[in-house]
């Protein structure tokens, strides 16, 4: 007579090596395609427009409702060096607050034409 206590059988260990493969290639997969931006140096809420043309461009200057300038990460009066630093021809778009004034955004213009930045686009939202 045995009277050692039986142990139950053990179900054997199921393998999680394919999950984690699988887990480990969406991961990639979205962090390839994903676009990743900077965030938003301050909220702008653009003026609007019936206009359906896109504004593109691989840099944009960024203006506040109270006047606050941000373009690459320097900030008011130092976001001039570098516009003037721009090559010849690059596309510029301004993303400039409804509340901000049409007249010290053409004196920014204006300035922007002087430092040889002629392809300038606004960005508004559509549906005025």
């Amino acid at each position: 007579m045995n009277f050692a206590p039986t142990r139950p059988a053990r179900r054997p260990a199921e393998n999680i090596v394919p999950m984690i493969n699988v887990v480990f290639l969406l991961l990639i997969f979205f962090l390839m395609t994903a676009q990743i931006t900077a965030p938003l140096p301050f909220d702008v809420t653009p003026p609007a427009s019936d206009s359906e043309a896109l504004a593109e461009g691989p840099q944009a200057l960024h203006i506040s409702a109270d006047g606050q300038l941000f373009f690459d990460g320097a900030e008011d009066d130092a976001v001039w060096p570098g516009l003037a630093a721009l090559p010849p021809d690059t596309p510029l778009m301004i993303r400039a607050d409804a509340g901000f004034s049409a007249a010290e955004l053409a004196a920014i213009l204006t300035r922007l034409t002087g430092l040889g930045i002629t392809r300038i686009a606004l960005v508004t939202e559509g549906g005025a």
